[in-house]
């Protein structure tokens, strides 16, 4: 398949180059083209999300009382009184879920009155219109993403009811809802800034408005920020309270209903995988397409030529149309009928969308992009296909990253099972092979990552290394689909089980929930190499717009910034854990005092409002420190201590967050499917819950939950917010650094 892939490419851009030659520039899309084909898609991404959530509310939630006679008669309630708890539950999860969003987004509001205030002295008026748009969007597609979610989790369990394909289905529909309508909505807010700046204020060049509207970046990364790190707390809160206290203490299942925690982790699944990792990978959205619009707008070759300036929204307007293609395709390809085809479904959306991505990106930079043209010095010569080149390395490089991640995670693999192996003996023994397993998945990854940056910055400069991030980032509307699938179908397993369905239903909820944790971790993969490579982009516009011409370690300043940059991930990592291990230790203090009341003669129905709240106090509470350590830090070295000092302070951070998110992130994912693999049978009828094994199994995912939901994905924040600081602020940094790049005051 790759290699048909890569002959039809080399076809592609033979007959372009033949096209090329007969029509020469003219032939490149003009203003109108351009506009229809950023605008076209974003609206037709926003009504097919709009399609797909109007045919998820048509699933009626009535019991199928038709085809009730063939299912599993093992339910201990009649279909009517099933159909009433299910109905409940959900709208519990929904209530927890938006009470949290409301409580978060009061935070948020704060934020973004105080620090546009600061934005507005240092930076400007547009620079403070840009963040406040792009806080408010990424706050919109994060609500879109939790309403369908908890909308779609019931439906997904109900069809589960009827069969497989049905519930994967709906979970699917629900996912993609998500996934088109962030991208869209992205897209049109950030082209209506682009259009405002153009007709209603006056700026010094093209450049100047571009980092103005940098500040769009800021505001979604900001708000990836909260939502990442309350999001993380607020959900492995939750679940590991509920671990603690149900599973070893009382030997429950999970999700059993007795277990007054066990909707707060319903609910923390929304609202870490739903509202977190959408607000993160609108972050690595917003940030790669303006580091790209600024670098774009630094060549003189580019800038005059629109369809040229706008290369990079154009690149991610038609990855809505490859998704919806990705759609349409699905079916023919990989038909649901039993479990095993669960899993190959969700990784072939993936591998579908790189594949149709491939030509599109090609066909697009041979038609905006000018035969030959200047990134600056050094970069006289860059070719149009360079640039593809460059989109390509970032595309395939985020479907390896994806598929290595998928390796050291899933327990259909050696790495997970010889962590389950050693669990037989004891916890510790699975602990040190778990922490092994992530330091070394950090290999193939970081050598995608640096082939890709040798090769695109060889080719472009930064510029190609922004293009690199934003193809990571092409089939971001797929790879939201698949993420907001994973926490859709958790919820449909936990509402069966709390709700009595039959042992049936139960069993395909676990096959789509056990599908969506692989490919939830391939997601993870993806997210956190895009933002090592937007981070990388970011800090190649922050040099140019602090005029920083090098960046060297025997400098002292740069040293000083460089060691601090790289303790940060770790600081960062470290409070948000202890932060987990707070909360939680408060959840199983409340669990420990209802249980009694619960499982002996009282038969007290579980108080699921109190943990509910539990989990949101504590994640409010506790996200500022981590919050003030990322966004204070880089205002700090530049504005106290010079741009050099800056410049190594975001080296730092880059090279140091991204090796310790991506063994974070594996090391507790590993952990999670080793007790999966456990539980099912894997070692061993002899080994199954209640085993020592399992029991050590169960230490180790407790252990790994903060890793993986928590303190792992929240770094991809560090790079990026750190680095659209400094670029913001970049001229402000200039000017308080001395002539030779130190602190003003030396």
């Amino acid at each position: 398949a790759l290699l048909a892939q890569a002959l039809a490419t080399e076809i592609l851009i033979a007959a372009l180059a033949r096209t090329r030659a007969d029509f020469g520039l003219a032939k490149m899309l003009g203003s109108l083209e351009v506009n229809l084909c950023i605008l076209a898609p974003a609206v037709l991404g926003i009504l097919w999300s709009a399609k797909e959530w109007v045919s998820v509310a048509n699933v009626k939630i009535d019991g199928h009382p038709d085809i009730l006679a063939n299912q599993d008669s093992k339910a201990k309630q009649s279909a009517q009184d099933i159909v009433a708890e299910m109905i409940k539950i959900s709208k519990t999860i929904s209530e927890g879920a938006m009470s949290f969003l409301f409580a978060e987004y009061t935070y948020m509001a704060v934020y973004i009155v105080l620090f546009s205030v600061i934005l507005v002295f240092f930076t400007g008026v547009p620079t403070t219109i840009a963040f406040v748009v792009g806080a408010v969007t990424s706050i919109i597609c994060g609500w879109i993403g939790m309403k369908i979610a908890v909308f779609t989790n019931v439906r997904t369990t109900h069809q589960c009811w009827k069969n497989l394909t049905a519930g994967f289905d709906v979970a699917i529909q629900g996912g993609c809802v998500m996934g088109l309508s962030l991208v869209s909505i992205g897209v049109l807010a950030l082209f209506a800034l682009v259009e405002i700046f153009k007709g209603h204020f006056s700026f010094e060049n093209s450049e100047a408005m571009y980092e103005a509207i940098a500040g769009y970046g800021l505001g979604g990364s900001s708000i990836a920020l909260f939502g990442r790190v309350g999001g993380g707390i607020y959900t492995k809160a939750a679940d590991v309270g509920a671990d603690l206290s149900g599973k070893n203490d009382y030997g429950l299942d999970e999700d059993d209903y007795r277990n007054p925690a066990c909707i707060a982790d319903n609910v923390g699944d929304n609202v870490g995988d739903i509202a977190g990792m959408g607000a993160d990978l609108f972050g690595s959205f917003a940030e790669s397409t303006c580091a790209a619009l600024v670098l774009a707008a630094s060549s003189p070759d580019l800038r005059g030529i629109w369809c040229a300036q706008m290369y990079p929204v154009l690149i991610s307007s038609l990855g809505i149309v490859v998704g919806l293609l990705t759609l349409m395709v699905l079916g023919i390809f990989y038909k649901v009928k039993d479990m095993p085809d669960v899993e190959k479904a969700l990784k072939g959306i993936l591998v579908i969308s790189t594949v149709l991505m491939t030509p599109v990106v090609i066909a697009l930079s041979k038609w905006c992009l000018p035969e030959t043209f200047s990134m600056g010095a050094g970069y006289e010569e860059v070719k149009w296909w360079y640039c593809a080149m460059s989109i390509m390395l970032g595309l395939w490089s985020g479907l390896i990253i994806g598929y290595v991640t998928e390796y050291y995670t899933s327990h259909s693999y050696t790495p997970v099972r010889e962590i389950a192996e050693t669990q037989k003996q004891s916890a510790a023994t699975g602990i040190i092979y778990g922490l092994a397993l992530g330091y070394l998945s950090c290999i193939i990854p970081v050598i995608c990552l640096g082939v890709t940056i040798l090769v695109s910055h060889t080719l472009c400069g930064m510029f190609g290394v922004a293009l690199g991030a934003l193809g990571m980032l092409g089939t971001m509307t797929m790879g939201l689909t698949i993420d907001a699938y994973g926490p859709i179908s958790d919820n449909a397993g936990g509402i069966a089980e709390m709700s009595g369905l039959p042992e049936t239903v139960r069993g395909l909820t676990d096959c789509l929930d056990a599908a969506g944790n692989t490919t939830a971790a391939i997601g993870k993969g993806f997210a956190i190499g895009s933002a090592a490579l937007v981070s990388l982009a970011l800090f190649g516009a922050f040099t140019v717009r602090a005029k920083v011409t090098s960046v060297d370690i025997l400098n002292p300043w740069v040293f000083t910034g460089l060691l601090f940059g790289a303790m940060m991930p770790y600081a960062f990592a470290a409070w948000t854990m202890k932060s987990v291990g707070t909360a939680a230790n408060d959840m199983v203090k409340e669990c420990l005092e209802q249980f009694p009341k619960i499982m002996g003669p009282e038969k007290m129905a579980p108080d699921y409002e109190k943990c509910i709240r539990i989990s949101t106090e504590a994640s409010l509470r506790e996200m500022l420190a981590p919050g003030a350590l990322v966004i204070l830090s880089p205002l700090v070295a530049g504005l106290g201590f010079g741009k050099n000092c800056c410049a190594g302070l975001l080296s730092g951070a880059l090279v140091s967050s991204v090796q310790l998110a991506i063994s974070m992130s594996n090391t507790g994912g590993a952990w999670d499917n080793s007790k999966k693999y456990i539980s099912a049978g894997g070692l061993g009828k002899e080994f199954v819950k209640g085993s020592e094994a399992h029991k050590n199994s169960v230490t180790g995912d407790t252990v790994g939950d903060p890793l993986k939901d928590t303190s792992g994905p929240a770094l991809n924040i560090v790079m990026k917010l750190t680095a659209i600081i400094s670029l913001v602020f970049g001229t402000a940094i200039a000017e308080f650094s001395n002539a030779e790049g130190g602190p003003f005051w030396a």
